[in-house]
């Protein structure tokens, strides 16, 4: 009786050991360094302007707003217009690298 009580607990123990192990993980993850771009906006109106990259309408100046969000592109040199009702507010050629968060003024 007693050897068999010992071995009810040893096995108890070996169970309950067990399960406080937990296995290893890892976490990959990749970073994100494409290059970013935002804006500053004096007048709320502003907000409607569109953004052109390379002639590619990449949405409201109001969706990229420094501070809150910004719009990723590619390393590289680029062409930056922004548009309201027909008038070009900004014009402007630039290059960003990785990793470069870049701001461009409106007013």
């Amino acid at each position: 009786m007693k050897k068999t009580l010992s071995v009810v607990f040893l096995a108890i123990g070996l169970l309950a050991a067990q399960g406080c192990v937990q296995m290893p993980t890892e976490k990959h993850g990749v970073a994100d360094m494409r290059p970013q771009i935002s804006f500053k906006v004096t007048e709320e109106k502003t907000f409607g302007a569109r953004v052109l990259i390379d002639g590619l309408d990449m949405g409201a100046v109001g969706d990229y707003l420094n501070g809150s969000a910004a719009l990723r592109v590619l390393p590289g040199s680029h062409v930056l217009i922004v548009v309201l009702g027909g008038q070009r507010l900004l014009e402007e050629k630039f290059y960003i690298g990785d990793g470069v968060v870049r701001t461009f003024n409106l007013k």
